[in-house]
């Protein structure tokens, strides 16, 4: 909203052209603030952009606000339309007319601006499968169930269980194990909010098909009906919002379920939609919590994400898997919906439909992307769910979430890192550690994080790697420099009479360095 109007964000590109040949005089850049507007018989702008420098062959990207001229909901980009360009007196410096625009459509939205700024959120792996908390070095722990069925006689997963649990023993006695007895929301989000991270994920139903929250009638395989009976998704949405209202809320859904049979219809691949046989004595398996005749996609998938949109007014909808789903559907109630409540609300890739971001996961892009992108991996180097067998050495540093973090910045990308709990519902020290490590180093640093946007000449050099806001750019060293200097082999937008600061040396460091502090 600007004042009290609905205002969209139109981001436009601007461009020095002049060859990087010329960056060495500064007479050919950009230097002195510009103002950006966008009009169209559709649009009017009502705060302008800013740019506030460019280099030669350099480019910067701006958002414009601009309200609609005409009422609806629905407002089309175009017909008419001028980008203009304004210096400080007003003086057109550029004007292109009749500009190329893209039809606005209601089932297609643009990535939020504060998940744009975020960068780094805490993703949740929690659940039954936190209680055995196994797996095979190198796989997920979260799949214990799968790899159980799926591995076959006489494997590692075949062998464990059996030894730690017996034949008899099925997945879903795990169910009154999963206590959560040192389970505390506050304690939770009080940690995702000193770590440095700006949103949170919760797995709220993995592919086992065990939920976080109060399913109602259309299963009771859930934490509200079996086992502690609590819905934490509540309870950990609760206090986020009461205690860090700045902390944005996500739920994490798998569309598909392994042995669900309700699902049968429309399984496929490693998610079949079928009771599981045993793999010692090949007899059906129970699904506790089950209500039968329902329809999957309707009476439980669409039921639940709508419950999850509507009830619990999450932020962000982070899927799994995608395959047979309603997400058309569910998108057209969900974001009206929080647009009426004045929220901005964001889907990822997997729901198998209106894409906003990518996913990558346990890998990221080696260059810039245009799209917006969110790596996604565990503290855990092989597994999202709590592996009693990672040692602590083993689990990645600080210094590595944080030099994983900003290579992925400075590509347009944002970093969600995992967490898995116990069983208990307990965050384990060597991942606390790491945390709160993370979050002393974006205490001083996160202005070269937060709100940022990438280098557009590139996003690295070396072991250096870049990003900037309109009005600083900031060079990031991945590593010690040697002798107490830091070369930068690339052309960057610093000129002569610039000021430099090291973030995070302390008054004592910024003192040391004030002779040296002009370019």
């Amino acid at each position: 909203m600007i004042g009290d109007q609905k205002a969209y964000a139109i981001e436009i590109t601007v461009a020095n052209g002049l060859p990087s040949a010329l960056s060495a005089d500064p007479r050919f850049w950009v230097k002195s603030p510009l103002y950006v507007s966008y009009d169209s018989s559709s649009f009017r702008t009502v705060q302008m952009g800013i740019i506030h420098r460019i280099m030669p062959s350099d480019e910067v990207r701006v958002k414009v606000w601009a309200v609609p001229t005409q009422p609806g909901y629905q407002t089309v980009l175009g017909g008419s339309s001028a980008i203009t360009v304004i210096d400080a007196r007003g003086d057109i410096v550029v004007q292109q007319a009749e500009v190329p625009t893209t039809l606005a459509s209601s089932e297609r939205y643009d990535t939020p601006e504060w998940w744009d700024d975020a960068k780094f959120g805490i993703f949740i792996h929690w659940g039954v499968f936190s209680v055995p908390g196994w797996g095979p070095v190198g796989r997920y722990t979260e799949w214990y169930d799968w790899w159980l069925h799926a591995d076959g006689k006489s494997s590692e997963s075949w062998n464990y269980h059996r030894d730690m649990y017996g034949e008899d023993f099925v997945y879903d006695d795990f169910i009154p194990q999963f206590t959560a007895s040192k389970f505390n929301a506050s304690e939770w989000v009080h940690l995702f909010a000193n770590a440095g991270a700006k949103y949170f994920v919760l797995v709220t139903k993995h592919h086992d098909g065990f939920a976080l929250f109060d399913t109602a009638n259309s299963t009771h395989r859930s934490s509200y009906h079996l086992g502690p009976k609590r819905d934490f998704v509540k309870e950990l949405f609760a206090s986020a919002k009461s205690e860090r209202p700045g902390l944005h809320r996500g739920t994490y859904y798998s569309m598909p379920e392994w042995f669900n049979p309700d699902a049968g219809s429309y399984g496929f691949g490693n998610w079949p939609g079928h009771l599981a046989r045993s793999p010692y004595n090949n007899k059906l398996e129970p699904y506790t919590g089950r209500i039968e005749g329902k329809d999957y996609l309707q009476e439980i998938q669409l039921a639940h994400m709508m419950a999850l949109a509507k009830d619990y007014e999450t932020e962000i909808m982070w899927c799994d898997i995608g395959g047979p789903n309603l997400t058309v559907q569910f998108a057209r109630e969900w974001y009206p919906y929080a647009e009426s409540q004045g929220r901005q609300v964001i889907m990822n890739n997997r729901c198998g439909a209106l894409p906003q971001f990518d996913t990558p996961e346990y890998a990221r892009f080696s260059s810039i992307q245009n799209g917006k992108w969110e790596t996604s991996e565990g503290i855990d180097p092989y597994s999202y769910g709590y592996n009693r067998r990672t040692k602590a050495e083993d689990y990645r540093s600080a210094s590595t979430i944080i030099t994983t973090l900003v290579d992925i910045v400075s590509k347009n990308g944002n970093y969600l890192l995992n967490i898995g709990p116990t069983g208990e519902g307990e965050i384990i020290k060597p991942m606390v550690d790491r945390l709160l490590e993370v979050g002393k180093w974006l205490a001083h640093s996160g202005e070269c994080i937060y709100g940022t946007d990438y280098f557009f000449l590139g996003a690295e050099s070396g072991d250096i790697r870049f990003t900037r806001t309109p009005t600083t750019f900031c060079i990031i060293a991945l590593s010690r420099p040697q002798n107490g200097m830091l070369v930068v082999q690339k052309s960057v937008p610093v000129l002569p009479g610039d000021e430099i600061e090291l973030l995070g040396a302390g008054e004592d460091g910024r003192r040391l360095h004030q002779e040296n502090r002009k370019v």
